[in-house]
C-alpha cells in the first residue's frame, strides 16, 4: 500500500460505527454540524493536480472531486471540498466506504447508516442531493 493510504483516517481507525456512536453522544445538532465539519479536518489533503472535471462530483452544490485506486482488492477514496461542511460529510462517507472491497461497498446499506445518523433530515435539499450524488458516483466505481 503507498504512502498516502494510512494517512487517511477513514475506513481504518474511523469506521461507519465510530461516526455513529460519537454522533449518538451530542444532544443537539449545532454540536453534530461541529462534529462532522471536524471530520472534515481530518481528511488527508487531495493534490490540486487531482482537482480535474473528469473527478467532479455533479450534483453538487459545492465543489466536490472523488479520486478512486484499487488496491489489494480494496477501494482508496481520496476526496476534497471547497465546503467545509461537505469536507465533513465526505468523511462521514468514507468511514463507510474507504478501504473496503467493491462488493463491501455495494452491500453496504448507506440509506439505514443515514438514517442512523439522522442526517437527511438535517441537510438542505441540495446539500442532501449531493450526498446522494457522492454515494452514486463511489458506488458506481465499485460496481465497474
Amino acid at each position: 500500500m503507498p504512502d498516502t493510504a494510512p494517512a487517511n483516517p477513514f475506513g481504518h481507525s474511523i469506521t461507519s460505527d465510530d461516526i455513529v456512536e460519537t454522533l449518538a453522544f451530542f444532544d443537539d445538532w449545532e454540536d453534530r454540524y461541529k462534529y462532522i465539519i471536524d471530520l472534515g479536518r481530518e481528511l488527508p489533503d487531495m493534490p490540486d493536480e487531482l482537482h480535474t472535471d473528469d473527478r467532479k462530483i455533479r450534483g453538487c452544490q459545492s465543489q466536490v472531486w472523488i479520486d478512486t485506486r484499487l488496491e489489494q482488492n480494496r477501494l482508496q477514496l481520496s476526496v476534497d471540498s471547497d465546503a467545509f461542511i461537505v469536507k465533513g460529510l465526505l468523511g462521514v462517507v468514507l468511514a463507510a466506504y474507504n478501504n473496503k472491497t467493491p462488493e463491501d461497498i455495494r452491500a453496504f446499506d448507506i440509506d439505514s447508516y443515514f438514517e442512523q445518523l439522522d442526517l437527511l433530515r438535517h441537510l438542505s435539499p441540495t446539500r442532501g442531493n449531493g450526498l446522494r450524488a457522492m454515494v452514486a458516483r463511489i458506488r458506481q466505481i465499485a460496481g465497474q
